[in-house]
């Protein structure tokens, strides 16, 4: 069908007038891979893979290992009444392949790094299917002038939904339909499947009203947050469809602050109770955030994971972090069995020779589960891009390929020239695997601190209870491990915390059962074997290409 792509004087696109009998045919695709390798389209530090790119990265054999889909395609799909195919994690060949099945629009969501990935794409549309209209979204959308360095028709900014609605002719303003899919397809840790099933996604909106000058989430969605979901009784009847139809009983919240919408959660975890549905959540939260909503609430919510921000202890304090003190805070959530993703930014204007190290060390010496240190880096639409432009920092001879903050600064910084901020980078993981032992390790020991804190509470109530059990059964899983953990130890320290930790666990639940020790014992024949696959050829793990078709915003086949 024929889709207008005349603007306005504004240079705001003409929404055309659609038939509603025949309603358009749109591709939404990620970029091509492979990923995570050197090549003309990208490079090896841009893993496609959150944790093993920038937070257990040095971990060898025991980083953490995750897919994510590319989840926006997805949410996209829910909500247009439309023929719509998504093609996730495509190779450039599959992306052609599909072009050739002709679809009245294209849409390529990227992020800044994958630039010249997009760009391809763009031209290969064109070439394969040119009666296409090309749409570019995403984070990458952020990019100045990309309308003029990638051959298109419309760049989608923040809210791609509302605005695709609105281009094929439906109510831009109609309630948000929420995906029901995993939070990710592959997880992994020494080459072993992780058991059990896997958290289901909850997105309750998007954005931050935080305005953190290196976000770009806060600064795509203008500083504010739209929720999706706006009370918490709607939340939780979400979370009982997606319990009921794929069985999820834990979600990973993609949310920047979920707990700043107190009221909105405060009213789920009253339902949960309610009706004794205790769901589990990995979630993120500032700070001043966790501290107002307390430790004890997020026990009876039910998370078990935080990521927080602490970004850095000296230089300018952001709001969030004002009067905290991070290592009490998070001393008290691993001894209430929550564990804890810190994340730390290196290389800040602040940041010297001198000085540098002395933020490393704290974000060490926090005893986090898990750390994320990444560069400072100032993408597109960011107040950090803004200030460096202003002041004639920015690098314009640094291809967006560099730009994913786990190498290169995008900035000039007379501090930390050349390979500098790498070999700061990787000291920092290094030193913190070594110091900290690994992350299973430390989640498997922050459950024991919750068990022992909760099993320790008198005249608990049924919720308390449950999340004891619980944290219990997270400790059986994880013991299972611990043997491994000792084999491939860092150091002779983290062989001697696995072994104290296990000695505990026996005091605290009894031995394992026939059947975990078989588990055991095959845990680390496979991790064996992953540490020989890792040797002799490589540690890079390519997402499977999905294909996934919806007809009118339901899920049709995949």
């Amino acid at each position: 069908m024929d889709i207008s792509t005349s603007c306005s004087p504004q240079g705001q696109p003409v929404f055309p007038k659609l038939d509603p009998a025949h309603p358009p045919r749109i591709l939404l695709t990620s970029v091509f891979g492979p990923y995570g390798v050197d090549d003309d389209f990208g490079r090896s530090e841009n893993i496609m893979e959150l944790f093993h790119n920038q937070i257990t990265k040095a971990q060898g054999a025991a980083s953490l290992r995750f897919h994510h889909r590319s989840f926006g395609l997805y949410f996209l799909a829910e909500n247009l009444d439309a023929d719509v195919t998504i093609l996730d994690f495509p190779s450039k060949d599959r992306f052609i392949c599909e072009l050739r099945n002709g679809y009245d629009i294209v849409g390529i969501s990227f992020i800044t790094p994958n630039f010249l990935k997009a760009q391809t794409m763009a031209k290969l549309v064109r070439e394969h299917s040119p009666k296409s209209v090309i749409l570019l979204g995403g984070h990458g959308a952020a990019i100045e002038g990309v309308e003029k360095l990638i051959d298109c028709d419309h760049v989608i900014r923040g809210d791609g939904i509302g605005w695709m609605r609105s281009y094929i002719g439906q109510d831009p303003n109609a309630p948000i339909k929420h995906p029901i899919m995993p939070s990710n397809d592959y997880h992994m840790i020494y080459g072993i499947p992780m058991p059990g099933i896997t958290a289901g996604l909850l997105v309750p909106g998007v954005g931050c009203d935080n305005g953190c000058r290196f976000c770009s989430t806060t600064h795509f969605f203008g500083k504010a947050y739209k929720p999706f979901i706006t009370s918490g009784k709607e939340l939780f009847e979400l979370l009982c469809r997606m319990q009921d139809q794929d069985r999820y009983d834990t979600f990973f919240v993609l949310d920047e602050n979920f707990l700043r919408q107190r009221e909105r959660t405060m009213e789920l975890m009253a339902e949960m109770e309610k009706s004794n549905r205790l769901f589990k959540f990995h979630v993120f939260a500032s700070a001043d955030t966790i501290v107002a909503f307390g430790v004890d609430n997020l026990v009876r919510l039910g998370v078990h994971l935080l990521w927080v921000g602490v970004e850095s202890k000296s230089g300018p304090i952001f709001p969030k972090n004002e009067g905290i003190d991070h290592k009490a805070l998070i001393a008290d959530l691993r001894n209430h069995g929550i564990s804890v993703l810190a994340s730390g930014i290196l290389c800040m204007e602040h940041h010297t020779q001198d000085n540098i190290n002395g933020d490393i060390q704290f974000m060490i010496d926090l005893q986090a589960d898990m750390i994320q240190f990444m560069l400072l880096t100032g993408l597109p639409v960011t107040g950090v891009y803004s200030d460096h432009k202003e002041e004639k920092k920015l690098r314009t001879d640094l291809p967006y390929e560099e730009w994913h903050g786990q190498k290169e600064l995008n900035y000039r910084h007379s501090e930390f020239p050349g390979s500098s901020p790498e070999e700061w980078l990787n000291r920092a993981f290094r030193e913190e695997y070594e110091r900290n032992s690994s992350s299973i390790y430390r989640m498997t020991e922050t459950a024991v601190r919750g068990y022992k804190t909760l099993s320790a509470v008198k005249d608990a109530d049924a919720v308390l209870k449950v999340r004891t059990r619980q944290l219990a059964d997270r400790i059986q899983e994880y013991r299972q491990l611990l043997p491994t953990i000792s084999r491939n130890a860092v150091n002779p320290l983290e062989k001697k915390r696995a072994g104290d930790l296990e000695q505990e666990i026996t005091s605290l639940l009894g031995p394992m059962n026939f059947k975990q020790k078989i588990s055991s014992v095959a845990a680390m024949i496979i991790a064996a074997l992953w540490s020989i696959r890792i040797k002799i050829f490589s540690d890079t793990v390519q997402p499977k290409t999905r294909l996934t078709h919806y007809r009118g915003g339901k899920l049709y086949a995949e």
